[in-house]
């Protein structure tokens, strides 16, 4: 029941700071005031009371790392978005780009007996509807192997696999590309100097940025 379990803004945080750590090995405390929209000093207040209560490791200068602790709740917390995200897409055709933000109300709603039901409702997703693989019941997490689309050769054609940054503006901006799980990218050129990274998808052929690409995760052909 929702009195048992942790409050939704330390839920928050424990899905931001696995994300940061899968993506960048640690979380730095400027990284998550970014994610969340926070202020420092708001951010700073929760991480020293997320310590006390054992869900992170905090050393100044060096980020923030989830216990073993945290990463187990943070891991069910992702498991309920991301089985929400599905039922927003799938059963109530709601569009790839708003799944993500309304599926952050709909996460701190759901219990495990009920993410269960809606897991087997699904015929169990494997991914979210942004390519993410959805945690199992048992908290396992099955990636398929991927790569960064900014670290691919010109030249090459890679598939999607997913897009980590589920920004509503982005997701909608990639979405109008035809860049979404499954689709095939060529690597046309790539500017020097960390510019653009031309790609062409279909007949389409478009410029983006190294951080945009570094967000697109693919894999060879």
């Amino acid at each position: 029941m929702k009195s048992k379990r942790i409050s939704d803004v330390v839920e928050e945080y424990l899905e931001c700071i696995y994300k940061l750590e899968e993506r960048f090995k640690t979380a730095r405390t400027g990284d998550i005031v970014k994610s969340l929209g926070l202020s420092p000093g708001t951010v700073t207040n929760t991480l020293r009371r997320m310590k006390t209560m054992g869900l992170i490791v905090h050393k100044p200068y060096r980020g923030v790392r989830l216990t073993e602790k945290g990463r187990r709740i943070a891991i069910e917390v992702i498991r309920r978005h991301r089985l929400s995200e599905r039922l927003l897409t799938d059963i109530l055709k709601l569009d790839w780009e708003r799944a993500h933000e309304a599926a952050c109300m709909l996460e701190h709603s759901i219990s495990g007996d009920v993410a269960k039901l809606l897991d087997r409702a699904l015929n169990y997703p494997k991914t979210c509807p942004h390519g993410n693989p959805i945690p199992t019941e048992a908290g396992e997490i099955l990636e398929e192997k991927s790569v960064p689309l900014s670290s691919v050769n010109i030249g090459k054609q890679c598939e999607v696999v997913k897009v980590i940054d589920e920004r509503s503006e982005l997701l909608q901006y990639l979405k109008s590309l035809g860049v979404t799980p499954g689709a095939l990218i060529e690597i046309t050129s790539v500017e020097p100097f960390g510019g653009p990274i031309t790609v062409r998808i279909g007949s389409t052929q478009c410029a983006l940025s190294r951080s945009v690409a570094s967000s697109i995760l693919v894999k060879h052909q």
